[in-house]
């Protein structure tokens, strides 16, 4: 059966924006003086809130530092918007069978409450969604707080929700508080890393993501 409320991450899940939020996190680091990473390092933070990811790939970084940087950042990241045909192949519909369905959607996401409402309008997907929660309103992933306030919005208990994401961050917020949860492997982390988690599935398209969540994968 398919849950109540389907709760998924942006970034890696339902946009194809990995690579560009790599880049746009090089591109800030180096312009202040910042040692390169590898391209893999700015992927694998992708998921955390904007400090966080900061301060693991640069730790001691100042809290001026910090700023600088993610101005640096949004910069960068604020010359592309977020298009339709960023939405990964399938999505589209996969979320309005969800809805046919009568599950509720929402998302739980690394991203701030700025680049989330910028994504949400120019995506098209923002109807699609009765709430959505950002790490800078609350507590940065794998932290379960945004979680908690999803289940409070609609007043339903862990089981009754399922989490469905690309990273460990993702798993591992809602195997903190017993949530089910669902890998997808075309995003950030790959499935040796997922399984640690010990999600109820791990998916490696949307077919399989329309399998794992019991809808009709022929239409």
């Amino acid at each position: 059966m398919t849950p109540k409320v389907v709760i998924f991450d942006w970034d890696g899940t339902l946009i194809d924006s990995v690579d560009h939020i790599a880049g746009s996190l090089h591109q800030a680091a180096t312009e202040l003086g910042f040692p390169a990473r590898e391209m893999d390092a700015y992927r694998d933070i992708i998921g955390l809130g904007i400090v966080e990811a900061l301060q693991t790939l640069y730790p001691g970084m100042s809290e001026a530092e910090v700023q600088a940087m993610r101005e640096g950042y949004a910069r960068h990241f604020f010359t592309k918007k977020t298009a339709p045909q960023n939405i990964f192949p399938g999505i589209g519909e996969l979320l309005v069978d969800l809805k046919t369905g009568r599950a509720q959607l929402a998302v739980a996401t690394g991203k701030s409450r700025r680049g989330m409402t910028r994504a949400l309008a120019s995506s098209g997907l923002g109807p699609h969604f009765a709430i959505t929660r950002c790490a800078d309103e609350t507590r940065s992933k794998p932290d379960p707080a945004m979680l908690h306030e999803i289940l409070a919005h609609f007043d339903i208990a862990p089981d009754e929700a399922v989490m469905i994401g690309d990273t460990v961050y993702d798993m591992e917020m809602a195997q903190r508080i017993g949530m089910p949860a669902i890998g997808v492997e075309w995003g950030v982390h790959k499935r040796d890393r997922l399984e640690l988690y010990a999600p109820q599935a791990i998916v490696e398209d949307v077919p399989g993501l329309r399998r794992a969540l019991e809808l009709d994968t022929s239409a």
